[in-house]
C-alpha cells in the first residue's frame, strides 16, 4: 500500500499511514514536492512492487492534478497496480469553516483511511 501525496496532504497522508499501521495495514508514504516535474523514478520504483495499491492524495481538484499525472506515468511505463485518488471533485467547493471542506469533500485524514480500507477489502 502506497500513498503518494503533495503539499498540505502529506501531513494527512502521514497521519493516515499511522492510523492504518495501528490496524496492521502496511503502508508507505511518498511525498512528491512538485507535480511538474514529477519524480518519475521514485514513483515507478515504489508503485512497481507486486500487488501494490497506490492512492494519491491532493488538496485540490483531482482533475489535472497529481492523481492523473501518476496514472498517466504508470500507464506509459507499463506499471500494473491498483490506483485510486483522494482529491476535491471538479466543482466549486462551498465552505463555512476552514476545516469543513476536508471532510465534506473527502480529503481529511479519516477519509484517506476510509478509502484505503474500502479498497483493501
Amino acid at each position: 500500500m502506497l500513498i503518494i501525496s503533495s503539499g498540505l496532504m502529506t501531513m494527512r497522508a502521514l497521519e493516515a499511514a499511522e492510523k492504518l499501521r495501528a490496524d496492521n495495514i502496511g503502508v508507505a508514504v511518498l511525498h512528491v514536492p512538485t507535480i511538474k516535474p514529477l519524480d518519475e523514478k521514485a514513483i515507478i520504483e515504489q508503485a512497481s512492487k507486486p500487488g501494490r495499491l497506490v492512492v494519491t492524495a491532493e488538496n485540490h481538484t483531482a482533475v489535472g492534478g497529481l492523481g492523473e499525472a501518476v496514472a498517466a506515468l504508470l500507464m506509459r511505463k507499463g506499471v500494473r497496480c491498483e490506483l485510486d485518488s483522494v482529491g476535491l471533485p471538479d466543482a466549486f467547493p462551498v465552505s463555512r469553516r476552514p476545516a469543513d471542506p476536508h471532510d465534506r469533500y473527502g480529503i481529511s485524514t479519516a477519509k484517506i483511511v476510509e478509502k484505503i480500507k474500502y479498497r483493501l477489502r
